[in-house]
């Protein structure tokens, strides 16, 4: 299997997502630049967080014209897996890969701390390995994290099963002093209807290896890996 990790203009955990793909989940991965187009030998993509085109928009906003972003949309649309951290996840938003918006922060500050977050479905590619209701002890580094989006939105989120995760405590309850970005019904990461899309706020990528603070973004890419490979095996 082969992993791609785009670069925009702007990204700054590109290199930590190649770090994890490579060294921790051992798999090849190669940079994106934004230009490119070819998609054609990979399985899986990362956009990475960062800011994308300085965010002087509006996070992710001028992202999605990049050229790669149109192949990216026909990879999806293939079946085949997307993963967008922080800013990856404004960016899947504004490209309409996924549903919502992310907003300034509630109290329009930038935030960079560790947070938990309870895992609301295991019925995901990227979750399957983790159990419904578990805690997991992530980073946050971002002033637009606040999610949000219209009724019929969150009603179809919530009917589909595809808030992946949610903040909460350090004992897996919700509560507005845990949701410090003031995301709407505390989401932290969502999947598209096909389930192959996600998209979450908070950085696995830099919760794989003790020294960090953390190891619990782990079984998310341990998840994701085993799903590609399954499907390689059939």
């Amino acid at each position: 299997m082969k992993f791609g990790v785009v670069v925009f203009p702007g990204s700054n955990c590109d290199h930590d997502a190649y770090h994890v793909v490579s060294k921790h989940v051992g798999q090849p991965v190669d940079f994106i630049w934004h230009k490119e187009t070819d998609l054609s030998s990979y399985d899986a993509v990362i956009i990475p967080g960062g800011f994308s085109y300085g965010d002087y928009l509006r996070a992710g906003a001028l992202a999605k014209f990049s050229p790669v972003m149109n192949s990216i949309t026909e990879f999806a649309r293939q079946g085949r897996f997307v993963l967008g951290i922080c800013n990856g996840f404004q960016i899947l938003c504004e490209a309409g890969l996924l549903p919502g918006a992310l907003v300034r922060n509630r109290e329009l500050h930038f935030i960079c701390d560790h947070v938990f977050v309870r895992i609301e479905t295991s019925d995901t590619p990227y979750t399957h390995e983790l159990q419904r209701g578990a805690t997991l002890r992530l980073p946050i580094a971002h002033a637009e994290g606040n999610y949000t989006c219209d009724d019929e939105t969150l009603a179809e989120l919530q009917r589909e099963d595809r808030i992946v995760f949610r903040y909460c405590d350090a004992r897996g309850e919700t509560s507005e002093a845990a949701n410090s970005n003031g995301s709407r019904d505390f989401i932290a990461g969502i999947c598209n209807r096909e389930r192959n899309v996600l998209g979450l706020m908070p950085h696995p990528e830099r919760a794989c290896e003790d020294l960090l603070g953390s190891t619990d973004g782990s079984p998310i890419f341990r998840s994701f890996t085993a799903t590609l490979a399954s499907l390689q095996e059939r």
